[in-house]
């Protein structure tokens, strides 16, 4: 039994879903104030002054508190539908598809959203490992209902599975989120490159 762990924002993806969705989702209003709100958090994060889980909280929080969850479900449909299969990479859809057909686990272990990530996975039969938003009363509340799962990759799976279990593990990321998840690997997959 082997099992295959896939991180999915620019790894199986050739871009950051996690972004595209919540500016799809935004009110205008959220979206005319972006820059003020956000803008000085995204140079932070790209200058490495912040880390990928504040500014995912941040903007998770700004967008999403308040909003209806059932509308925010079906936007994140529609986005499932008609946005991921145009960004997903053929390599690694191929790569996927290969784990399957050799009986693999395959899992996606993704900083990104249930409510998009659960379609795709479930129609290519693939288990995951994610953000569940936190909602209350029909409303979300605009944080993650377990954490953000991005910084503890390597932790979920361990909750999840029984790594002792498997003859071979193989992984794959591009990020230092991801290093914690590689390390649990045999044959680990950074950038698209087979690290030694």
């Amino acid at each position: 039994m082997e099992l295959a762990l896939f991180d999915f924002d620019n790894t199986v993806t050739d871009c950051d879903t996690y972004a595209r969705f919540l500016r799809r989702v935004a009110t205008p209003e959220q979206l005319a104030h972006a820059w003020w709100k956000v803008g000085p958090w995204l140079l932070a994060y790209r200058l490495k002054l912040i880390s990928a889980e504040r500014i995912r909280a941040r903007v998770t929080r700004l967008v999403m508190r308040d909003r209806h969850g059932d509308d925010i479900a079906a936007q994140a449909a529609g986005f499932a539908r008609e946005v991921l299969p145009d960004v997903v990479q053929p390599k690694m859809l191929e790569q996927i598809r290969w784990h399957l057909k050799q009986n693999h686990t395959v899992v996606i272990v993704s900083g990104s959203l249930d409510l998009y990530l659960r379609p795709w996975c479930e129609n290519l039969g693939i288990e995951l490992i994610c953000n569940r938003l936190e909602g209350k009363d029909g409303r979300l509340t605009g944080r993650y209902a377990d954490g953000d799962c991005g910084p503890r990759k390597a932790e979920r799976i361990r909750k999840r599975y029984d790594l002792s279990r498997y003859l071979r593990i193989h992984a794959y990321g591009d990020s230092k989120e991801d290093q914690p998840m590689l390390a649990l690997a045999h044959e680990r997959w950074y950038r698209g490159k087979l690290m030694k």
